[in-house]
């Protein structure tokens, strides 16, 4: 009874007989050792989640920084985590650490706050090499959180700040545009027809008036004045008065003279 052993599903057992591992390794369930000559074991081959503690560096360009990531991992190969590397949790967390600060000093501030998917590719290559020749496969690695000073805080915010703005007048910009080219296409359609100014100013002084103001300042378009002149004008001018038609004029006879004949003296 002292050689019954059980190993569990999420394990795996490495016999040694005499020193020597053996090449089979024991799988979950029920298994016979040979008592003081055989000793198993066990290395549990789940998903193993560690966090990575926050490392310290300068970015590529020249940012302090303070980063910790987590790393996801398992055993795939027993006899080699056993026997090739003395412990191989306390192994991958030193890996873990020193390919951090490698990767923070490669970046620049901007991937490292946006562009983290080739960074974790990178992170995850950089710990395949290592992880292989221990029997552990790298799951995946991330970067978790990235620490910066108070005083890049304030310049990236004030960055932010002024970038904001920035797009705030371009867009008021572009909307006066808009409206300044749909007022003057207004304008046109208004001096086609005259009376829609007057009923437009008309409209304005009905929208103002139901706000209840006591004064009311209304402008009053030079345009009106010129169109009451005009129409002034006609009504002073008035209809012009009909030709009279042409009449004869009868001019009197003057009566015939005979020409006076010539007196002779004696």
């Amino acid at each position: 009874m002292t050689g019954v052993r059980v190993v569990q599903q999420y394990e795996r057992g490495v016999v040694f007989r005499l020193g020597r591992v053996r090449g089979q390794v024991r799988e979950p369930g029920l298994t016979l050792l040979v008592p003081v000559i055989d000793r198993m074991r066990k290395v549990n081959v789940q998903v193993v989640t560690m966090p990575v503690p926050a490392q310290e560096g300068i970015t590529k360009d020249n940012v302090s920084v303070s980063v910790d990531a987590v790393l996801y991992f398992r055993v795939v190969e027993p006899i080699r985590a056993t026997v090739d590397v003395q412990n191989y949790s306390f192994a991958m967390l030193q890996v873990a650490q020193t390919s951090l600060r490698s990767i923070i000093g490669k970046s620049e501030l901007d991937d490292l706050l946006s562009g983290r998917e080739h960074l974790h590719q990178g992170l995850e290559v950089m710990l395949e090499s290592p992880a292989a020749g221990w029997g552990v496969h790298i799951d995946r690695v991330e970067i978790k959180d990235v620490s910066l000073p108070d005083s890049m805080k304030r310049s990236m915010a004030r960055q932010a700040e002024a970038d904001r703005e920035r797009r705030a007048r371009i867009i008021t910009a572009d909307g006066e545009f808009q409206a300044a080219a749909k007022l003057a296409e207004a304008a046109g359609k208004m001096a086609e027809t005259p009376a829609a100014l007057q009923l437009r100013m008309l409209q304005t002084v009905v929208e103002v008036a139901a706000e209840k103001n006591s004064t009311l300042v209304l402008p009053f378009p030079v345009e009106m004045l010129r169109f009451f002149e005009a129409s002034a004008a006609r009504l002073t001018d008035g209809p012009a008065a009909p030709a009279a038609p042409p009449q004869a004029t009868a001019t009197p006879a003057v009566p015939s003279q005979a020409p006076a004949a010539p007196v002779e003296e004696s």
